[in-house]
This record gives C-alpha cells, sequence and structure tokens, in this order.
C-alpha cells in the first residue's frame, strides 16, 4: 500500500503507536472536555503498565479481552494495551441489552474484562465460568471480588512479542439491522491499513483537536476517532454526560474541535430544530427561502453560524453510519460546510468510500473509493446501472467468528457482497440506493427502496422518525411525530383527547397525499400508520427493521 508513513515497520496497532509515541511524545492526547488531557508520552506510560497487568494475569497473545465502557481517555489504554502483544480486544456497545453482553462474553470465550463503574452491574450478573479477571477500566486496577478464587499474578515466562500484520486484532459484534449480531474479525492489518487510508480524503496533523461523541465499540468511531488521531498526534476530548443538544453545545464553546464525527441524525436535527424554524419564522423569510438565489444566500449566512456553534474551528465534519436527507445536505453545500460523507461497513474497518474535503462533492453521493480499495456494481440493472456493491480492500475482514458458512456466503473470490444497492457515475463517484433486503418489489417489478421514501417523508417539520415497509402487498409508513410540536399544533392541552387523535389523524393522512405528490405512482404509499412509541435502534441510530417487518 502506498502511502506517507515510511517509518511505519509494519502495519500493526504496536507499529502505529510506537512511531506516534516517538513522534509526538509532548503533544495532548486524549481528556474530558473541560480538563487538561494526558499527554502522548502520559498515554504510553499507562499502556505499559497496562500490558503488564494483562501478562502478568496470564492473558496471552490470541486471548480474547472485552471492553464494555462508555467513552473516556482510559478506553484507548484498554484497546491499544490489549492488542500491543497480540491478544484480542472485543469492545461491545455500551447500550447492548445485558443478555447480549452475556452471550458475547460465552461466544468469544473472552478470560479478562475491561469495564467501566456503570456498567459493572452487567458484568456481575454474568454467571461466565472462563472469565479469570475484571479490571475497573477507570483505575486500571483489577477488581478483587470478580476475580477467580484460585487466580494469581505471576511473572510471563515468555519475552513479550509484537503480533504480525495478519494477526487477529479485534473482534467487533454488529449491531445490524437485519438480526442477530455477529462476530466480525479484524486483523492489525485491517485496522491500521484503513486508519493510514485516511490520508487520501483528508489532511490531519498533530494540531487538530477531535471531540468524540460516538460509541468507541463502534468501527466507525474507534478506526477514524481513535486510531486515526493516535496515527497523527492529533488530541481527542470526551464528554463525561449523554450528549444532549445542551451537553454538546457546552463543548463545542469549551474544545472548540477542528475535527468530529456523526452520525446523519445528529445533523438533521440540528438544521430541523435550529435552522429551518428561523427561516420559517415569517411569511417573508419563508418566501425568499423558497427562492433559489436568496436560498442560498441565506444558506451561506447560516453556515457561518452552524460554524461558530460549533466552536468556530471545525474543518472536518465527518457523516456515516446512515443515509443523510438529501434536504439537509442540500443546506451542508450551500453552506460552505465542511463535511465529509463516509461509506463503509464493519466487515471492512470500515472505510470504502468518502468525498475528498474541500474537493468537488455530489449530492446524494458517498464520494469515491478510498486509497488501495476497489469498488464494483455487480448484476447490473441495464436501464438503472444500479446492483450490489462489491468490495476489495485491505480492511476487509478475516470472516465471521466460529461462522465459515456465513463467511462464504459474503466472501465470494476475494469481493466483499456488502448487501448494499447502488451504481457508480462515470468519475467514480458511488451512490446508494439502500439495502438489498429492504427492497420492496413495485407492480410492474420496479424497485422501490424505502429508505429514499423514508428521506422523502423526514423532510416534515413534525416527523421525528419513519419506516417504510410492505404489508399485504401494500406500501404503509410507520411515523413517529414530534409530539411537543403536535401538542402546540392541536392545542392538545386545552381539546379532549379525542378531537387530538382525530386532528392527528387527519394530519398524517394530509401529510401522506403530499408525499404521493411528489413521488412515482408506483411507489405511492397506502398508508400512514402512527408509531407512538420510539423505534428501537442500533448505536448509529439506525432502526432494527426487523423488529418491525418479522
Amino acid at each position: 500500500m502506498k502511502h506517507p508513513y515510511k517509518n511505519l515497520e509494519n502495519f500493526t496497532l504496536a507499529s502505529l503507536l510506537d512511531r506516534s509515541i516517538k513522534l509526538y511524545r509532548e503533544k495532548d492526547a486524549f481528556g474530558y472536555v473541560g480538563e487538561g488531557a494526558m499527554s502522548y508520552a502520559a498515554f504510553d506510560l499507562q499502556i505499559k503498565n497496562t500490558v503488564a497487568l494483562l501478562r502478568k494475569n496470564g492473558i496471552k497473545k490470541g486471548d480474547k479481552v472485552l471492553l464494555l465502557s462508555e467513552n473516556m481517555p482510559h478506553w484507548g489504554v484498554a484497546y491499544f494495551a490489549t492488542t500491543y502483544f497480540g491478544a484480542v480486544i472485543v469492545p461491545v456497545l455500551p447500550d447492548f441489552h445485558t443478555s447480549d453482553v452475556h452471550h458475547i462474553l460465552r461466544h468469544s470465550e473472552a478470560k479478562a474484562v475491561f469495564v467501566s463503574d456503570k456498567h459493572l452491574a452487567t458484568i456481575e450478573e454474568c454467571e461466565n465460568k472462563a472469565i479469570d479477571f475484571v479490571v475497573n477500566i477507570e483505575s486500571l486496577q483489577i477488581i478483587e471480588e470478580l476475580t477467580k478464587k484460585h487466580h494469581k499474578e505471576q511473572e510471563p515466562k515468555e519475552a513479550l512479542q509484537k503480533p504480525n500484520e495478519e494477526d487477529l486484532a479485534a473482534l467487533i459484534y454488529t449491531s445490524g439491522t437485519t438480526g442477530h449480531s455477529k462476530g466480525v474479525m479484524l486483523s492489525h492489518k485491517n485496522l491500521t491499513t484503513n486508519a493510514v487510508s485516511s490520508y487520501s480524503k483528508v489532511t490531519i496533523t498533530s494540531e487538530d483537536v477531535f471531540l468524540s461523541i460516538l460509541p468507541l465499540a463502534h468501527t466507525l468511531e474507534c478506526t477514524v476517532g481513535l486510531i486515526v488521531p493516535v496515527l497523527h498526534g492529533s488530541s481527542v476530548y470526551y464528554v463525561e454526560k449523554a450528549p444532549t443538544p445542551s451537553v454538546l453545545l457546552k463543548a463545542f464553546e469549551v474544545v472548540r474541535p477542528t475535527m468530529m464525527l456523526t452520525v446523519p441524525l445528529i445533523i438533521e436535527k440540528i438544521y430541523k430544530n435550529r435552522i429551518l424554524p428561523k427561516f420559517h419564522s415569517s411569511f417573508i423569510m419563508r418566501t425568499l427561502y423558497g427562492i433559489a438565489f436568496f436560498r442560498k444566500i441565506l444558506n451561506k449566512i447560516a453556515g457561518k453560524k452552524l460554524i461558530e456553534t460549533f466552536g468556530g474551528r471545525i474543518r472536518f465534519f465527518g457523516i456515516g453510519g446512515a443515509a443523510l436527507s438529501p434536504h439537509v445536505e442540500e443546506f451542508l453545500i450551500e453552506a460552505k460546510f465542511p463535511y465529509i460523507i463516509g461509506y463503509g461497513l464493519t466487515e471492512t474497518a470500515p472505510l470504502l468510500a468518502g468525498s475528498v474535503l474541500g474537493e468537488k462533492v455530489k449530492l446524494r453521493s458517498t464520494g469515491t473509493a478510498f486509497a488501495e480499495v476497489i469498488i464494483k456494481i455487480k448484476n447490473k440493472n441495464p436501464q438503472t446501472g444500479e446492483g450490489e456493491i462489491i468490495v476489495q480492500s485491505p480492511g476487509l475482514m478475516m470472516g465471521y467468528y466460529k461462522d465459515e458458512e456465513k463467511t462464504k456466503e459474503v466472501i465470494k473470490d476475494g469481493w466483499f457482497y456488502t448487501g448494499d444497492l447502488g451504481y457508480m457515475d462515470k468519475e467514480g463517484f458511488l451512490f446508494i440506493s439502500g439495502r438489498s433486503k429492504n427492497v420492496i418489489i413495485g407492480p410492474g417489478g420496479e424497485n422501490i427502496y424505502p429508505e429514499q421514501l423514508e428521506s422523502i417523508i423526514n423532510e416534515n417539520e413534525g416527523v421525528v422518525d419513519v419506516l417504510v415497509l410492505e404489508q399485504e402487498g401494500k406500501i404503509v409508513a410507520r411515523v413517529h411525530l414530534d409530539y411537543e410540536l403536535i401538542d402546540k399544533m392541536f392545542h392538545a392541552d386545552k381539546m379532549p383527547d379525542a378531537k387530538v387523535r382525530e386532528d392527528i389523524a387527519k394530519h398524517l393522512e394530509a401529510m401522506r397525499l403530499h408525499i404521493n405528490s411528489q413521488i412515482s405512482s408506483f411507489s405511492k404509499i397506502s398508508k400512514f400508520i402512527e408509531q407512538i412509541e420510539p423505534f428501537v435502534k442500533t448505536p448509529t441510530k439506525k432502526i432494527k427493521r426487523y423488529l418491525y417487518t418479522e
């Protein structure tokens, strides 16, 4: 792989770390918002101490170590310490259900666990006999009462050996939208080459400051929000509380990040709740915003204010994990906001395609292939050019853990079959239509992509979330409304409940007719169903479809 890191001995996490410690010892590494950050030298020392702790307690190359914690500076310590000598990290998303965590512990055969105070009960409740000891990630000390009775510390017999590129580094259990989690095996080379390939899309330096808000156990945040900053000697800050709008606004002000990763939902909410209402605040503003010339001027002004909201220094705002509303993307383009849309999967460590910062973007495209990634469209529709996206990448997983059959289903002749449908234009820009499993076949054999209909419905002010699916041969939309807005609209505090329900039903029907007037006849929606409870979602805020379609 051609890359600018000539002094990277090999593509392992240990080699990447050693290089960065040499180059950036005195630079700030990781900290909490509003507190000082530890230096790379201090980060290195904590890793070395943690490596010694793990080895003294019998962890060897190939042993699995589970990591269950919210984002914090010590998360990276646990991650790099475990992988430094060839043990395998098993990062678990903090919002996994207790029973899922217990299943992962059993399935991965983890021998040790790093856990935060917040998630300690989940580990205490587990009756897994394979766990030898548990480390409190906050203090990086062993929790005696959760250690096996006859377990004793002793000096390791073998000298420390660093892993090879092809060795397993991380076992990541996906939280899919289509069912049960699978253990994705990622090698050192998968993760390191993926982090290095970021140079082909954006220039990152040791002066950059990241604000990390997505869960680190998710591959996108782990690669781009942890390994990439370590590679470049950048600093990373974490919020100690749940990232609510007020907490984030304060964090932007304090950290003034230059780089951030997010999922579409966050920027869509900012647009819907903070920007759009200003443009709809009066008849004159609404009229002006409806005229392309004035809309572009207003969006440019709003873009400057948005950059100020993020602390005034933001120069890379990465969006991934799900499709971004075209309406919001159009605003970001006209607002000259420094966003990049990326595409990837856990199975590819994860980055496959992305736009280049500061260069041409195309509405609805996820950009071009990353360095060393080859993307092809399989079984193209001759009319539309659409087909299944298949890829080759140095980031392609070793396979699914203990599941050869599933691995063979998705990896054929070195190509990974993503299960996503899309097309590429002549310049190599990739456009994603939707998941092959979600496609609804229209009355005349047409492909109807629920994700595209959802993005149109989501543009409505009063819609929080929507799921389009097929029921008894008809297309229906389950809509979760913004009840604060609905209460104001229909004066719910003054009206009887029956009247409010009637008004909501009329509102949904009016919305359905309006949406149907904008879409092809074969994809018309026959019914809008009110989804009173919020949808159950994955950590990247995608709705778990299988819960509503089975």
